[in-house]
């Protein structure tokens, strides 16, 4: 549904991914796909232990190897940076120095002719080390005497966030019942298709580095930092991402594969393997406690909540991801008076990154849980329960922020009906569930556009938004058609190459159609402005006579194409007209946190087999505040991407641990879903409003989605069964033993 009455000829219609062709043909050129003259291989040589000094390197066999032609430590790096990472403390070695604090840690590496060689080297290289004591987990590494990871970290806290709001233990008082849980929340990998790659080649003309990243400028300046370069001497090229959400945002692999190709005098290749990807990022864990004080007649009045996320052994994003909870953990509910906590702390384990919605699902997990045991303790219907305590639009959820600028009661409608709600047991053995997903996206407002139209008419535009999947490419392209009235076969968009790419923040936090394509938007009107100059000087008419269309203007029942328009403007000689756009924070209100809130609910129906505990998803229905749908069937692929990202965490993800290794890390071992995993009946809703602060009234979208699905998942277990879990994933025997605790 949609208030927009603007007439759309591009915009709000699926049309085909420009990329899709090569995509689907195998034309499309990934990192690992490409041949740079004179490139060879590298791998990394990893630590085993998660924490332990390093006595020694031997790299002397290595070296000696046919075909190996350099082999990396620490101790190439004395002239240049050692370290790389966000904010004050540059805390992550580009290679282990001195010590390793995680298993998985890069302690050497090779470049060789070819890659079997490049690993066969690995074998030869004798490190020599004195295992210590490690922390895994948050618990352990707050322990009084535990191992500090590093020295500016007291009790290996890594950050710290809290959030107050009016008196709560005077709210509790108030509070005719108090309900206290514990929630845990397991790391989760990624699992990109395509794992961290990239070739690096150091010569004269500075650092040339081709990657599989969302943030292009961002490895820019880290690999400018490590290597004191000035920008204008790095250059970074993306063209097709084999997917990323969030793990490969910021610097990841780059900075080693540089000083690797520094040494080798060569153009070196990396490609991660499943295993090695899953020791380079993942998703925090959460601890959670949740204590939440409410009235006989639901009413929400208070809520305290500490949590500890574990971030591994380097800050990352972790400090960000933990500020984000505050905000999160509030779902879309209305509290008087809160206290919330929230922790970052350090661990020997592989660091946390960026992933799908910072911190939502961890802390939905929590609060929507909660919800539905506040609702069964006073006999009060879950929907009817978050429909009383629901933030209205234009009603402030954080103080501070920008107040919600979304109808929450009329979605939750939407997806409550589509279901079929009538209660939260349908018949015996079968359960609903619900929940929202409410998050404050960071989106920064930095991204630059250009487009060029030429001499025959046809478009060119630049942007930094990385297609990592997602259609970027598509909607950008879409944005541009729309904003210059051409058909879309006559936009090209360039693939992404900083020493020519005007600069963009990043491509992550539902930004790149609000933030990007508002940058877009400016700079195809700026190019149709110059358009339309040239037929007015041209038709020698008032600009209310013109109109553009197909690539051309036509006023008084005559025509003229753009490229006729460009030529004579130039004197017959080509040229071409240069539109420029810029998002910055002009589009921002006031108060500017968050641009937008991003919004996604979802409603379950399952059954659940007692005997086994096995969990059937039979209907999963689940909402997108869209704003407006610059292209309505990759909105819905989103959201329902996004939902069975969340199936994965609910039903079959974690890392697991054994003396600080990972123990499943390979496909085999580390389940996600497949088609077979799909709801029997699986439907998206998408609202349109167009009351985004992007083109046309667009907004983010690609992450609420996740976020609802495991809290929803669990309710709907409660319901049909008795059995709450507070811990995932939901798996068989975690069910069927919560099954047989509920019946005594």
């Amino acid at each position: 549904m949609s208030t927009d009455k603007r007439s759309f000829s591009v915009v709000g219609n699926s049309v085909p991914r420009v990329d899709g062709v090569d995509k689907v043909t195998g034309r499309a050129k990934f990192v690992a796909d490409l041949v740079i003259p004179g490139m060879i291989e590298g791998k990394f040589l990893r630590s085993p232990y998660a924490h332990a000094r390093i006595r020694s390197i031997d790299t002397r066999e290595a070296v000696a190897m046919p075909g190996v032609v350099a082999v990396l430590t620490s101790k190439d790096l004395d002239d240049i940076g050692h370290y790389m990472g966000r904010g004050k403390n540059k805390d992550q070695p580009i290679i282990a120095t001195g010590r390793v604090i995680f298993a998985g840690q890069p302690v050497a590496a090779v470049a060789a002719l070819d890659r079997a060689t490049a690993e066969e080297a690995l074998d030869k290289i004798h490190v020599d080390y004195e295992e210590l004591p490690a922390v895994i987990t948050v618990e352990e590494a707050t322990a009084d005497g535990a191992p500090r990871l590093h020295d500016f970290a007291e009790k290996n806290i890594c950050a710290r966030h809290e959030l107050i709001k009016g008196d709560v233990e005077k709210g509790f008082a108030e509070a005719d019942v108090i309900v206290e849980d514990e929630f845990e929340f397991p790391m989760i990998y990624h699992y990109s298709m395509e794992p961290h790659t990239s070739i690096a080649q150091v010569d004269s003309d500075g650092i040339t580095i081709w990657t599989s990243t969302g943030h292009p400028f961002g490895v820019r300046a880290a690999v400018a930092e490590v290597f004191h370069a000035p920008l204008s001497q790095v250059r970074i090229h993306v063209n097709f991402v084999g997917g990323a959400y969030g793990s490969k945002s910021g610097s990841k692999i780059e900075p080693l594969v540089a000083a690797l190709a520094r040494k080798a005098k060569r153009p070196v290749r990396v490609v991660t393997s499943v295993a090695e990807a899953m020791v380079t990022c993942r998703r925090h864990s959460l601890k959670c406690k949740v204590k939440t004080g409410v009235k006989k007649d639901g009413t929400l009045v208070a809520k305290q909540a500490e949590m500890y996320l574990n971030t591994g052994a380097y800050a990352e994003t972790g400090p960000a991801v933990t500020g984000r909870t505050l905000t999160r953990i509030l779902g879309p509910y209305r509290y008087p008076n809160l206290k919330i906590n929230s922790y970052c702390v350090y661990t020997n384990t592989v660091s946390a990154a960026s992933f799908r919605s910072i911190g939502g699902p961890q802390t939905a997990w929590a609060t929507e849980s909660q919800m539905d045991i506040i609702a069964h303790k006073l006999g009060i219907d879950p929907v009817e329960l978050r429909r009383k305590n629901l933030v209205k639009k234009d009603e402030e959820l954080r103080p501070g922020y920008k107040p919600l600028d979304t109808d929450l009661a009329k979605g939750f409608k939407l997806v409550t009906d589509k279901l079929g709600w009538d209660g939260p047991v349908s018949k015996e053995g079968h359960g609903r569930g619900c929940g929202f997903g409410t998050t404050d996206p960071g989106a920064p407002l930095a991204s630059t556009s250009t487009v060029h139209v030429l001499a025959d008419g046809s478009v060119v535009f630049m942007c930094g938004t990385s297609e990592l999947g997602q259609g970027a490419k598509t909607i950008m392209s879409q944005i541009i058609a729309e904003e210059l009235r051409v058909p879309l076969d006559r936009v090209t968009i360039r693939p992404i190459d900083t020493a020519f790419t005007p600069f963009d923040r990043s491509t992550g936090s539902s930004r790149s159609t609000t933030v990007m394509g508002k940058a877009v938007e400016l700079a195809g009107g700026d190019a149709r402005r110059q358009i339309v100059e040239l037929a007015i000087e041209h038709f020698e008419c008032p600009e209310d006579a013109i109109t553009l269309k197909d690539g051309e203007a036509i006023a008084g029942g005559k025509k003229i194409s753009y490229g006729a328009l460009i030529n004579h403007h130039f004197a017959d000689q080509g040229g071409e007209l240069v539109g420029t756009g810029y998002a910055h924070s002009g589009m921002a209100p006031t108060p500017a946190n968050p641009l937008f809130w991003e919004i996604g609910i979802g409603a379950v129906e399952v059954s659940v087999d007692q005997e086994t505990g096995k969990v059937h998803v039979e209907k999963y229905v689940t909402a997108a505040d869209a704003g407006k749908a610059i292209h309505p069937l990759q909105c819905e692929g989103q959201d329902e991407g996004s939902a069975m990202m969340g199936f994965g965490h609910t039903f079959y993800e974690a890392y697991q641990w054994e003396g600080g290794q990972i123990v499943n890390s390979s496909l085999v071992d580390y389940k996600v879903p497949t088609f077979d995993d799909l709801p029997d009946e699986f439907e998206s809703i998408l609202i349109e409003d167009a009351n985004g602060p992007g083109p046309y009234g667009a907004k983010g979208l690609g992450e609420g989605g996740i976020i609802p699905v495991a809290p929803a998942v669990a309710n709907a277990v409660f319901w049909s069964t008795g059995a709450r879990v507070k811990t995932l994933p939901l798996t068989p025997e975690k069910v069927w033993r919560a099954i047989r605790d509920a019946k005594g």
